[in-house]
């Protein structure tokens, strides 16, 4: 009897910049590429394109704004209206904390954090499960100089269809962390 199939390798998205507002998100080959941008003439706009690999065009896939200190989010596929953030991300105190959102495919994911980096875990099912997304930090040379290795999310193939929600729940997930460590920070 032949072994079972192995399950197929996860995604390495990597993250060209540590900064969220302009950065690039893509495997190595390129199939997968996400452009982050926010720019200097509209600095609290902030798209999220993605290149379709056969016709070497950009698609907007998510759209964050921040009007009256909150952000809103507008999500491609979903609606043209804009949401505020914390419609589409809510607060989980029902299962240790956490922020879950619903991704594309109808399913309902958690990002908590674990040994402190993020995990994106389903949080409609209800037994102990591996994490399907795992942020993996940025290294420095002596902790001061140029970055060693880049930041990178390994990415499950489960959740390649919805990963323009993941990635745009991601950058919500992350600037919020930072904001808060550079808040506790300064006391």
């Amino acid at each position: 009897m032949p072994p079972p199939p192995k399950p197929p390798p996860p995604i390495k998205l990597e993250l060209t910049a540590n900064s969220l507002r302009n950065t690039t998100i893509s495997d190595s080959t390129d199939n997968i590429y996400y452009e982050v941008r926010t720019e200097s003439w509209i600095p609290l706009h902030t798209k999220v394109k993605r290149l379709d690999p056969e016709t070497r065009q950009y698609e907007v896939r998510g759209e964050i704004q921040r009007s009256n200190g909150q952000p809103e989010v507008r999500v491609a596929g979903r609606s043209k209206e804009w949401a505020r953030a914390s419609d589409f991300l809510r607060i989980d105190n029902a299962k240790g904390g956490g922020v879950i959102f619903m991704g594309d495919d109808g399913r309902v994911y958690r990002w908590q954090v674990n040994k402190g980096r993020l995990e994106l875990v389903r949080a409609d099912v209800d037994e102990a499960q591996e994490p399907v997304v795992i942020q993996h930090h940025h290294k420095r040379h002596f902790w001061v100089f140029r970055m060693s290795k880049h930041a990178w999310l390994e990415v499950k193939p489960e959740v390649k269809e919805t990963l323009d929600s993941v990635i745009l729940s991601y950058i919500l997930v992350e600037r919020k962390r930072r904001y808060v460590e550079k808040e506790v920070g300064a006391l």
